[in-house]
């Protein structure tokens, strides 16, 4: 599709794309930088704090990949010239991995997640940790590779990887952790042991004691949305997708208590940038903001009474059931008694990017709302080390003691397992669909700021 016919369906007519840069009026159809900034009261970076580079997760697994620097240059001189060409991300091989791809294999995730953090942390630089995890997950060789005790540790009854999930270990401790880590991929609770499960989550406890603050996506599929991916789709009392599956699926680790997870909102069509966002969804293309409880950890106390005031007035007549074992029972759809993500949001609708050398139109995805706000922790982190400070890391429960620092969203849905049909609300306070909110610039970084 030509950029004329893109701009058409966009509804923006005969603009060219340089008369949309700056332009705020279009923010509801295509999210450009100076759209993201506006909304969130992000001023321009000035300032690069040596070794605090923002690290980005990257898979070489299908449909993930490597970003491609054309890409990265032509959105750079588009929507932000101040960058200059050939500014690029430092690689972090792991197991092989490979960065940046040539233009025939880049992945279209790699190049936004960059098109997206770079607008906000820069001067401040980035990192790839490109993971080729091979048929395995990718999860587990990244932290075997960013801390060497994770390679051989036991916990839960479970020692080091698990051969048929992550296969055999390559890297060991080699790699240095940087203080934020975007990651925009995820997988789904049911399809890995619980115990598995709680041994990687307890590394990313780990990781955030130690000064980490570790943002993933929530994912695109609502509470499972079939259309999307049959092993996506909602759970049956088995607890596996199938036909007829009305219990809400579950992300892993995204639903980790330990790890901050994001969803995705949107301008509203005909809205603007000062005007309270929704959660964003697309039922015609089933994508929306996933989010919902956990099956495998309980509700943390950092979230307790954000998630018990939601169950108690904003889960709009959902039945659920409550317990790790009590899947489905009484006719519930999710588990009342579980972690519930996302704990923020940010926009992660009509993001315009750069992809095989050409402007690709606009691209939907919590894959993009997480780069946003790991970028803003970023920022902030620059800040805290620069006056003598140590690194956030763990953010979640100075957020939910401060949720004023966010801004609410309390209006849209997400899909449920049925196409068109609603999931979770949008509700006053936290709700898994969008968190706590969006974030608020100069409101978290008075707030980290002041914080020892």
């Amino acid at each position: 599709m030509s950029l004329a016919d893109q701009f058409a369906f966009l509804g923006l007519g005969n603009r060219t794309l340089a008369s949309v840069v700056n332009d705020l009026s279009v923010c509801d159809r295509l999210t450009t930088p100076a759209c993201v900034k506006a909304l969130y009261q992000i001023p321009n970076g000035t300032s690069a704090t040596p070794g605090n580079a923002l690290g980005v997760f990257e898979s070489n697994i299908a449909p993930m990949g490597s970003y491609n620097q054309n890409d990265l240059n032509q959105f750079f001189q588009t929507f932000m010239p101040n960058i200059p060409q050939g500014t690029a991300p430092t690689l972090q091989s792991i197991n092989g991995g490979t960065a940046p791809s040539p233009p025939n294999m880049t992945s279209l995730e790699a190049d936004l997640d960059f098109q997206v953090a770079y607008p906000i942390v820069f001067p401040q630089t980035t990192q790839v940790f490109q993971v080729n995890p091979g048929q395995f997950s990718p999860f587990n060789q990244f932290l075997d590779a960013i801390d060497a005790s994770y390679c051989n540790s036991t916990a839960f009854g479970v020692t080091g990887n698990t051969p048929q999930i992550d296969g055999p270990l390559a890297n060991c401790g080699n790699v240095k952790p940087t203080n934020v880590f975007s990651v925009s991929f995820s997988s789904e609770e049911f399809s890995l042991p619980s115990t598995y499960q709680q041994r990687q989550c307890n590394e990313f406890m780990k990781l955030g004691l130690s000064g980490k603050t570790i943002v993933f996506a929530s994912g695109d599929t609502g509470t499972g949305t079939p259309s999307r991916s049959p092993a996506e789709g909602c759970l049956t009392p088995q607890g596996v997708p199938g036909p007829g599956g009305n219990i809400f699926n579950v992300g892993s680790p995204v639903a980790c208590p330990f790890v901050t997870t994001v969803g995705a909102t949107q301008v509203n069509p005909g809205s603007s940038v000062n005007v309270p966002e929704s959660a964003a969804v697309d039922p015609i293309n089933a994508f929306s903001s996933s989010g919902g409880f956990s099956n495998v950890f309980a509700t943390p106390q950092y979230q307790a009474k954000a998630v018990s005031n939601f169950i108690a007035n904003g889960a709009k007549g959902l039945k659920s059931y409550s317990g790790n074992q009590a899947l489905g029972a009484n006719g519930g759809v999710f588990n009342a008694s579980g972690r519930g993500y996302p704990d923020v949001s940010a926009a992660g609708k009509h993001f315009a990017t750069f992809l095989q050398g050409q402007f690709a139109g606009t691209v939907d995805g919590t894959s993009a709302a997480t780069p946003i706000f790991a970028s803003v922790i970023n920022r902030i982190n620059d800040q805290r080390i620069a006056a003598g400070k140590s690194p956030v890391g763990f953010v979640n429960p100075a957020l939910y003691a401060n949720p004023g620092v966010l801004n609410d969203v309390t209006t849209g849905n997400n899909l449920g397992c049925a196409n068109n049909t609603v999931g979770f609300t949008a509700s006053t306070g936290w709700d898994p669909v969008t968190g706590l909110g969006t974030p608020n610039f100069p409101k978290m970084m008075s707030l980290f700021m002041g914080l020892p």
